[in-house]
């Protein structure tokens, strides 16, 4: 039988995260203009925003005048008042920032991680991250190499890694740290910043990786889209080429080893053309607007990728497709683990209102 108090439990977190997601977007804020955004009652509102002043997540910033009666008071968010890290597990090194509440960067380090490496090795790689962050993180994210499973907080067989089959990194990573852990794939975690970022003209987007590996992360409707499965995004081992050599995941003619072997001849042009091929069929089938190009290693090639992406795609009056880079550059891995750690401390816990407040 259900509880009241249950029910009223719920309700009350639920206007904390609509009240938290309007502060994200917003420099400054009032009763009123909450309520409006919101729908909750000016009475919710202020009973919502007196407890997120005593827990310090947002704070009185001055006073505003609106002809008679009393002054309305403004606030706003206090970034610095929570703290999550991102880590970005790759094939060759481990990336961990330490953002605050608004999503900010506030430091990044990367580690060098031993050529197939072991569960144990990479925990003791991360608990340093999470040390030398600082800070007393609410939780700790991990953007890891696919495929996974995100509801089971499983890695299941993490391409070119081969001591990773069926790891339950999720709770490992939570019983050496004592913290709550989200484990997702990297590109996932990607595409979260860039929606944070972005903002709601970021709808429908993608976020293409290449980085010891190429994947894509979804942004469908507004929200991450992970699939049946939640391992969305191996878009580096979709097939090009029928009769092409052999991939790691065991088909031929991916992607991915298209690519690879282009870059292996110092072919950067060519790799890219295969990427943007990729790109252009991925656009046929999802018919998303934005896409995002990120990965160290694509980075480092920036101009010839994006030149190449935004020339090979079909151009339309009507079918327009934004082609940009990372806003956070090699970070928007991590950063978006750490992103993801917020929302599930303090996001909606529902699609229903992110859109309408910002």
């Amino acid at each position: 039988m259900d509880t009241p108090g249950a029910h009223l439990e719920h309700l009350r977190d639920y206007n904390e995260s609509l009240i938290i997601a309007l502060a994200r977007a917003r420099a400054e804020f009032d009763r009123a203009g909450v309520a409006e955004a919101t729908g909750l009652t000016p009475q919710a509102v202020s009973k919502v925003l007196g407890r997120l002043v005593e827990h310090g997540l947002v704070e009185i910033c001055g006073v505003r005048r609106q002809g008679v009666g009393k002054p309305a008071s403004i606030y706003r968010l206090v970034p610095g008042s929570r703290h999550a890290v991102g880590i970005h597990v790759a094939r060759r090194t481990l990336r961990t920032v330490l953002t605050d509440l608004a999503g900010t960067v506030l430091s990044s380090k990367v580690t060098p991680l031993p050529p197939d490496f072991t569960p144990g090795l990479l925990l003791d790689a991360i608990r340093g991250g999470v040390r030398d962050a600082g800070g007393a993180p609410v939780g700790v994210g991990i953007g890891m190499v696919g495929p996974l499973d995100h509801a089971a907080g499983i890695v299941r067989d993490a391409h070119r890694l081969r001591h990773w089959h069926d790891v339950p990194l999720r709770q490992l990573a939570q019983e050496a740290l004592s913290l709550p852990v989200h484990l997702d794939k990297d590109v996932t975690a990607g595409v979260t910043a860039e929606a944070w970022r972005r903002g709601p003209t970021f709808r429908d987007g993608a976020l293409i990786m290449v980085e010891s590996g190429i994947g894509a992360g979804l942004w469908l409707g507004g929200a991450a889209y992970r699939g049946a499965h939640t391992n969305a995004g191996e878009f580096g081992h979709t097939v090009l080429q029928l009769d092409g050599p052999r991939c790691v995941c065991g088909r031929s003619g991916c992607l991915e080893i298209l690519h690879d072997t282009a870059v292996a001849d110092g072919q950067i042009g060519a790799a890219a053309q295969v990427l943007a091929t990729g790109i252009v069929n991925l656009l046929q089938t999802t018919d998303v607007n934005h896409v995002v190009l990120a990965g160290a290693d694509l980075l480092r090639f920036s101009e010839v990728y994006a030149a190449t992406t935004r020339a090979t795609i079909p151009r339309s009056h009507w079918l327009d497709v934004s082609v940009t880079l990372a806003d956070l550059g090699a970070d928007v891995i991590a950063a978006g683990a750490a992103m993801q750690v917020l929302d599930a401390a303090y996001g909606i816990p529902s699609k229903m209102g992110v859109r309408s407040l910002l």
